[in-house]
């Protein structure tokens, strides 16, 4: 029997094991960490073996084929061994699109991944298929297709595991924006990571249909990228595109969305709802349908999130906004006057994009992070006042101490969260927390 070894013991590390043993082979998975007790058992049932700690390279080496997670980079000493003894090393998504015949709309892009996929995947499910969701949310892909209970899959991807894709066609391939983010993994150089978010058309053909932004500038600079004599399906600002957006509405073909009676308000939620109703209508749904049940969508945490009001102050969670354009879209969203707390891990950012933003809507910027340097230079010449903390307690004190009824306050950290935080999520729920706390007492 052919050995796959797996490396990542997560979600999708664990679902790629379960789907490997069903196929046949025989399994071992590695993680370089610790498993949860959850995984560990599941493996355990499945008489999968495993490892914790670190990887038994010789054992790895003699793999046929290794199944990778996302969040191992290129440059470790285990990739670069497996490289250079050219061993196949694929991810997740790569392994268990072979065994599937469910049609898959996959979606990527520096911003907005998460809405556009939790939308789509409402859509579809609304209009009664049977819908998986993965990717970088859900359940593992691997361990849905092992089940092999959906007709369709809506799957999230990140420019990582697009690394590891070469053969991966989805039918839907959907492409949001490029702005720069993962730097670090790519070198600093941003043709490497627009390299990336291409190839998920790098398979497509006259059976794909390829739905982007057809406004944004990386994209429009790469656009023959994507193969010729594919589905081009497009949302612009231009009336010519397939989902022509104005100020008001959201203009499909014969039919149209009120933007005042949407559930997601930004100009970017705009994007983000029209890309997805596209890219379920190239999925075989009406617009009609798709349209009737927006009004029911509920969108995932730490995304533009309202989490409190005091005093006519409203308190919104952005804790997901990772990146620059993150923040600029956040920042088009509002006409109040705003509180920005910003700050974490800086990835390399240029925050000079956001200067006319927070010139004109920043009231008081609040750095929050163990090294804030970077964003008291840049923007305490730029703002009325500012100030510094490593306390998210004290962050939002200083808040509710400038805030006048109608100000908003927003946490949009533009930077990770691993100075503080156990990741965004964290980050975010502990902010809301907060606000209930000072709030509420």
């Amino acid at each position: 029997m052919a050995l796959i070894s797996i490396l990542g013991g997560g979600e999708s590390g664990v679902g790629a094991a379960l789907l490997a043993k069903s196929k046949g082979f025989d399994v071992f998975l590695s993680d370089a960490g610790t498993l949860k007790e959850n995984y560990q058992q599941t493996l355990r049932e499945n008489q999968i073996e495993f490892e914790t700690g670190g990887h038994s390279l010789d054992r790895i080496l003699s793999s046929s084929e290794i199944i990778i997670s996302p969040g191992i980079p290129e440059k470790t000493d285990i990739v670069k061994a497996i490289k250079a003894k050219g061993i196949s090393l694929v991810s997740e998504i790569e392994f268990a699109a072979r065994y599937t015949k469910a049609k898959i709309v996959a979606i990527t892009g520096s911003n907005g991944k998460t809405t556009t996929t939790l939308l789509t995947y409402h859509f579809l499910k609304s209009a009664g298929l049977k819908v998986g969701l993965a990717g970088n949310i859900g359940q593992s892909f691997a361990k849905q297709v092992m089940e092999d209970q959906h007709e369709v899959y809506v799957l999230e991807i990140s420019s990582f595991q697009l690394d590891r894709c070469f053969k991966f066609k989805p039918d839907v391939a959907v492409l949001l924006n490029i702005t720069p983010d993962h730097l670090d993994r790519y070198d600093y150089q941003f043709e490497n990571y627009i390299a990336s978010k291409f190839r998920i058309f790098q398979n497509a053909d006259a059976l794909t249909s390829s739905v982007f932004w057809a406004d944004d500038e990386v994209i429009k600079s790469h656009i023959t990228k994507i193969p010729a004599g594919t589905h081009l399906k497009t949302v612009s600002f231009q009336p010519n595109a397939d989902a022509y957006i104005t100020a008001e509405k959201i203009q499909f073909n014969g039919t149209a969305l009120d933007l005042a009676d949407a559930p997601l308000k930004g100009p970017h939620n705009a994007i983000n709802m029209a890309i997805a109703a596209l890219a379920a209508h190239e999925a075989g749904i009406s617009f009609e349908k798709i349209l009737a049940s927006l009004s029911s969508f509920e969108n995932a945490p730490h995304r533009l999130e309202p989490c409190g009001l005091w005093n006519g102050v409203a308190f919104i969670n952005d804790s997901k906004a990772t990146n620059v354009d993150a923040v600029f879209y956040a920042l088009n969203s509002y006409k109040q006057p705003l509180i920005l707390i910003m700050g974490g891990v800086d990835k390399g950012n240029e925050y000079e994009v956001l200067d006319p933003l927070v010139k004109d809507k920043v009231k008081g910027f609040i750095c929050l992070g163990t090294d804030n340097a970077k964003l008291e230079q840049h923007f305490g010449p730029i703002v009325p006042q500012l100030y510094s903390t490593d306390s998210l307690e004290n962050a939002v004190i200083k808040a509710k101490e400038w805030a006048n009824p109608g100000d908003v306050v927003l946490l949009s950290p533009a930077c990770a969260s691993f100075d503080l935080f156990k990741n965004y999520e964290d980050r975010g729920d502990q902010f809301k927390a907060t606000v209930k706390h000072l709030i509420h007492g």
